[in-house]
């Protein structure tokens, strides 16, 4: 199975819930393993502190033109979706970070002329935490393109009965990536404006591309009902609650593990991964 821990925006909880998670887990002898796909600032490994064993690079195909052949005749920038490469005055120019490797220039270049070579954007890493196993991407600074390598990570990580996928926050094209092929979303909220609003786009988000989700409230005692009565309106069963206790952001500035610092909060998480699990949709490999 295959569950993914988004928010819409960042800062609810969601990595938090993640991390604990994946160390109840762990508790059962599950076979369980995290992925890290916040790849412009991931942060998995501050909790579950796991041993790198592997590291490879990310990388995407960009064009490479022979000009001493090229006619400028401009089909390649016309096909090109992303105004990575464009012609001006018979010189081709390339726009490597804009590029998305799709190859369409080379398929269309009337002369053929167009190859393609890899261009590094990040590296991916992988280990394991105790039983947890873990794979995280690393986007190189100043690059753009993050879905490239969150792909990279879910292709690179090796099988597991259980993944759980930690999301980039938001609802743009990384977080479609890291989604795409879930059997489940767990969205982590809180009952604040941001909060509230941000997971309003999120389950829109998730209702298109008909990936059935919950949610667990974050600091559920400070804010009003909205939140709930959306929830209600949309069917969007609450997994949990977690209230606003003082002693968990204590932890988290530690980079320690709930379950572990706070033993009184292990039912609660367990309890969680049960009630996700009959979110799940029946498969015949289940």
């Amino acid at each position: 199975m295959k569950i993914a821990f988004a928010s819409g925006k960042g800062g609810t909880g969601k990595t938090t819930v993640a991390v604990n998670i994946a160390n109840i887990l762990q508790q059962t002898g599950a076979d369980v393993q995290l992925l890290d796909c916040d790849v412009e600032e991931p942060n998995a490994h501050l909790f579950l502190l796991p041993r790198i064993a592997w590291s490879v690079p990310a990388t995407v195909r960009r064009p490479d033109v022979a000009e001493e052949h090229c006619t400028g005749c401009g089909v390649c920038a016309e096909f090109c979706e992303y105004n990575a490469i464009t012609v001006f005055k018979n010189t081709v120019i390339v726009f490597p970070e804009l590029c998305h490797g799709c190859g369409v220039c080379a398929q269309f270049c009337p002369e053929r002329i167009i190859t393609e070579s890899d261009r590094a954007i990040g590296v991916i890493e992988g280990g394991a935490a105790g039983g947890i196993g873990f794979v995280q991407g690393r986007l190189n600074v100043g690059e753009v393109l993050a879905p490239p390598l969150i792909r990279q990570v879910k292709e690179k990580a090796p099988k597991a009965a259980v993944t759980l996928i930690d999301c980039p926050p938001g609802t743009s094209c990384p977080v479609i990536e890291a989604v795409r092929d879930m059997d489940l979303v767990v969205l982590v909220s809180e009952p604040t404006p941001f909060g509230f609003y941000d997971l309003t786009l999120m389950a829109a988000t998730l209702k298109t591309l008909a990936i059935p989700s919950g949610v667990v409230v974050n600091r559920c005692d400070i804010g009003n009902d909205e939140l709930y009565r959306f929830c209600d309106r949309e069917g969007l069963p609450i997994l949990a609650e977690i209230p606003h206790d003082r002693r968990i952001a204590e932890c988290y500035s530690r980079g320690a593990l709930i379950t572990e610092s706070l033993p009184a909060y292990r039912e609660l998480f367990a309890n969680l991964w049960q009630q996700t699990l009959t979110l799940l949709p029946s498969r015949p490999d289940r």
